[in-house]
């Protein structure tokens, strides 16, 4: 079975309060457990994790190939905007990734505008709301598929 890991930066614990007119209603629990069921209908083992600190995501982002992971889809919040350290787990893992953010981060705040690790990801979702996220769980199932095909690219 192939497994996605999914990757939630600092401050995504407080989503269902933190901003709704931005990030919707949905809690963190809710996207979570939309991911396990799409995965599952996709026949995908989704693993979920969510940190606050930034040495915890790069742990995971370097465990991820040891503990099975072919991909990861990963909404690094404001560490896209800030972390190296986080760009290169992902650039060291040599997993294909998905980027994932909420809002659309290119109508926002200028600061917001730049992604570190865009230039890396295999695909990016922005301004879907939380259902992004599942948007970046097909993806991330459709490369997966085109890898094992062994042609990189996915036939539409």
């Amino acid at each position: 079975m192939r497994k996605v890991l999914v990757l939630h930066g600092p401050n995504l614990n407080l989503l269902g309060t933190r901003e709704p007119g931005v990030y919707g209603k949905w809690t963190l629990a809710d996207i979570n457990e939309d991911l396990v069921r799409t995965g599952a209908t996709l026949g995908i083992q989704v693993g979920t994790f969510q940190s606050n600190h930034e040495g915890e995501i790069v742990e995971r982002i370097q465990g991820a190939h040891g503990e099975g992971y072919g991909a990861i889809v990963i909404n690094p919040a404001a560490y896209t905007h800030s972390s190296v350290a986080i760009r290169d787990a992902l650039a060291a893992a040599g997993l294909p990734f998905v980027e994932v953010h909420i809002s659309n981060i290119h109508a926002r705040e200028p600061f917001r505008e730049k992604s570190l690790i865009s230039d890396l990801a295999s695909g990016i979702v922005a301004g879907f709301g939380p259902s992004g996220y599942r948007l970046a769980l097909i993806g991330a199932h459709d490369i997966l598929k085109s890898f094992e095909r062994g042609s990189g690219e996915e036939e539409i």
